[in-house]
């Protein structure tokens, strides 16, 4: 097996509700490792990235400027298969319906605003870490 590498963000929700070390320890006590850790306030540029394939949809506008509402903490976790098992983690994007034992079923909820704030967010594909890994890293 080939050693992955993830980028796992606590949104600003996440950062706000000063759960960020609950979050990381929940990827550390699964056994991935943290290759790189930053707190950091993103910048639109760096979120016009990132969410690039989201651009024209609904929910695009009011994602980017929940991001930019405070910092996040960015890090780079290394491991087998971390990319499915950090998804796995952190549960279903509807913090309402994650399961029970993951990050947004057990710390998430709906908060009624115009983007569903859930806490975290991780790569879906090594592709998509490799090119999220530099817009957040370099």
């Amino acid at each position: 097996m080939t050693t992955e590498r993830t980028l796992v963000l606590v949104k600003p929700d996440g950062v706000r509700r000063q759960l960020s070390g609950a979050i990381l320890s929940r990827v550390e006590a699964k056994g991935y490792r943290i290759a790189e850790l930053k707190m950091m306030n993103a910048t639109r540029e760096q979120l016009e990235k990132h969410y690039a394939e989201h651009v024209g949809k609904p929910f695009y506008e009011p994602l980017v400027e929940f991001m930019l509402e405070g910092p996040v903490v960015a890090a780079v976790f290394e491991g087998e298969r971390v990319i499915e098992g950090f998804r796995s983690l952190a549960g279903s994007t509807e913090p309402t319906a994650a399961a029970p034992g993951t990050v947004r079923g057990d710390l998430g909820r709906d908060w009624g605003l115009k983007v569903q704030q859930n806490l975290v967010h991780g790569s879906d594909s090594v592709e998509s870490a490799e090119r999220e890994i530099g817009i957040w890293f370099g």
